[in-house]
């Protein structure tokens, strides 16, 4: 891997046109391997926080090419290029989901786990993509992060942010890509501004007084008060949000009771999933959220505890450096699709909390054998869910057009906005 010295003038940015173009011949080559190596890693899932095996399969990919470092535990980083200055970094996760595989293929997982997220296409694209850079000299480092616990907490990206490591490898911008089916196949949507919603959790207990079903104005039941909370939840988005900034609470789990019909229970919990997309209404919404439990308990007779368990924040593509990779990918040859946004959650926020960074979303068909109605695309975190092979290169391509996009921004030059030869 050739690190040589780059001035940082327009006059030179032909220079990157030249090894965008050179990458991308690279990449081409590296795909069939990589497609084999996806498989491998598709059959081989591993949970998260039990990583350590998938990022060791990783690192003997990469070589000699890039020393890895180990980080938030079972994950890897290290850096390529240039030794010193800006660097541009490059995101895979590592864990699966518990998941049984239902995809019929000849490579599925048998373990109780599943790459139904599409992590294992993330991990052969970075992989072949780093492969691809071989012999190029490149302009600024370019820092391959292999992250745990993308699925599960304490997050990965945060520790790693914790830990020091953009600020370690002077990583200036971070790139990530995640397989979509709500993209048109073969394109990609970046998009500048909120693209994941901020992902927190609610619990709600409620304490009131037992008692038996025949003499209920003797107890203080806590059922009808649980149940009045939960119904009032999506009124205090409505009331509290406005309608431009999406927003929802899900209950997810709703308890009281031993399994006795004639037994009043004494308490009753609540568990709900949280979703903003703004930062100020994360705490508007909470706090809603809190008046509305307390003073409902007490209408009730009963008294209720609130506690938000803050997840991870808001995912804001910085869009500058979105409209740049979109650039980029049309360079390349690259559909670009419309910004994909959602209230799904991703722990790469972490990063763009901390530098200007990109989430772009490749879509893709399943391969995935069909269930029984037939019809039915299965969608991410599905036990069908399996990205057709095209996607490992439509992956390591966001990649690219990400990383030529961050180096401009570092070199401080100007493409020219034409098609690579």
């Amino acid at each position: 891997m050739k690190a040589g010295r780059w001035p940082s003038a327009t006059a030179h940015s032909e220079r990157l046109d030249e090894l965008a173009a050179a990458w991308r011949v690279a990449l081409r080559d590296e795909l069939p391997a990589a497609v084999r190596l996806r498989q491998e890693l598709h059959a081989n899932p591993r949970l998260s926080g039990d990583e350590n095996e998938t990022a060791a399969r990783l690192e003997s990919e990469l070589g000699d090419r890039v020393a890895m470092h180990r980080i938030a535990d079972s994950g890897r980083i290290g850096r390529l290029g240039p030794s010193a200055g800006g660097a541009v970094g490059v995101r895979a996760e590592l864990d699966a989901l518990p998941l049984t595989e239902l995809t019929g293929v000849p490579f599925a997982s048998a373990n109780g786990a599943m790459h139904a997220c599409g992590h294992d296409v993330h991990q052969a694209a970075l992989v072949a993509f780093i492969r691809a850079a071989d012999h190029l000299e490149l302009p600024v480092g370019l820092v391959p992060i292999l992250q745990p616990r993308e699925e599960t907490y304490p997050s990965g990206a945060h520790q790693i942010v914790e830990e020091g490591g953009l600020e370690r490898f002077q990583v200036e911008h971070v790139i990530g890509a995640h397989v979509h089916p709500g993209v048109p196949r073969g394109a990609i949507a970046i998009g500048g501004g909120y693209i994941n919603a901020a992902a927190d959790e609610i619990e709600i207990s409620l304490q009131g007084r037992g008692g038996h079903g025949a003499y209920p104005h003797q107890a203080a039941d806590p059922v009808a008060a649980i149940a009045q909370i939960a119904l009032g939840l999506p009124e205090v988005v409505r009331r509290t949000i406005s309608p431009m900034n999406p927003a929802v609470i899900s209950v997810g789990t709703l308890s009281a009771g031993e399994g006795a019909a004639n037994v009043l229970p004494s308490s009753a919990r609540l568990l709900a999933s949280m979703r903003t997309t703004a930062p100020k209404d994360r705490e508007l919404l909470f706090a809603a959220v809190q008046h509305l439990a307390v003073r409902t308990a007490e209408a009730y007779g009963t008294e209720a505890v609130v506690h938000m368990h803050q997840n991870m924040p808001v995912l804001i593509n910085d869009s500058h450096l979105a409209s740049d990779a979109d650039d980029w990918l049309a360079r390349l040859g690259v559909d670009g699709a419309e910004p994909m946004r959602s209230l799904g959650g991703d722990d790469f926020s972490y990063y763009c909390d901390e530098v200007p960074s990109i989430m772009c979303f490749a879509g893709v068909e399943t391969a995935g054998l069909p269930g029984p109605d037939g019809a039915y695309a299965p969608t991410l975190h599905h036990p069908r869910f399996l990205p057709t092979e095209d996607a490992v290169g439509l992956v390591a391509s966001a990649f690219l057009a990400g990383y030529c996009a961050a180096a401009e921004r570092i070199l401080g030059i100007a493409h020219h906005r034409r098609a690579l030869p």
